[in-house]
């Protein structure tokens, strides 16, 4: 059965930078889908994070590209298993030179934290009850 992709395309001003903040997260660079302009990163089997220079972004629009250490451009919402994997997930962007982003959510049956990657950009990481989500 086809399993739809989902690619995140983001700009960075620092590609080297930018490989070691998702190397600190503890994912892998694909190097079959990298060079000196780009880098692809596998979330899971099917999300992709392709992380591109300025340049490179340019070839796939026209529109202006955003200060995302100014402007929010997108929100980026990840799963986790549980409550200690989402602060796991955290404290490795903030280890990796990352920040956090907004306060924590805690509703209970959710729970979630973000935070920013080196350029700005905003990751949740959220976890819910499985309970919640059949009931």
């Amino acid at each position: 059965m086809y399993q739809q992709m989902i690619f995140v395309n983001l700009a960075t001003n620092d590609l080297d930078a930018s490989k070691k903040f998702f190397a600190g997260l503890g994912y892998e660079i694909n190097a079959q889908f990298s060079d000196e302009t780009t880098a692809s990163i596998p979330l899971s089997d099917t999300i992709v994070v392709m992380v591109h220079t300025p340049e490179k972004y340019r070839q796939f629009t026209k529109k202006d590209i955003v200060d995302s250490t100014k402007s929010s451009e997108v929100l980026i919402a990840l799963s986790a298993e549980s409550r200690e994997k989402v602060d796991e997930m955290v404290d490795k962007a903030v280890a990796a030179g990352g920040s956090v982003s907004g306060e924590t959510q805690d509703h209970g049956f959710m729970y979630g934290r973000a935070f920013d990657d080196v350029d700005g950009h905003t990751f949740e990481v959220v976890w819910m009850d499985p309970a919640a989500v059949q009931g």
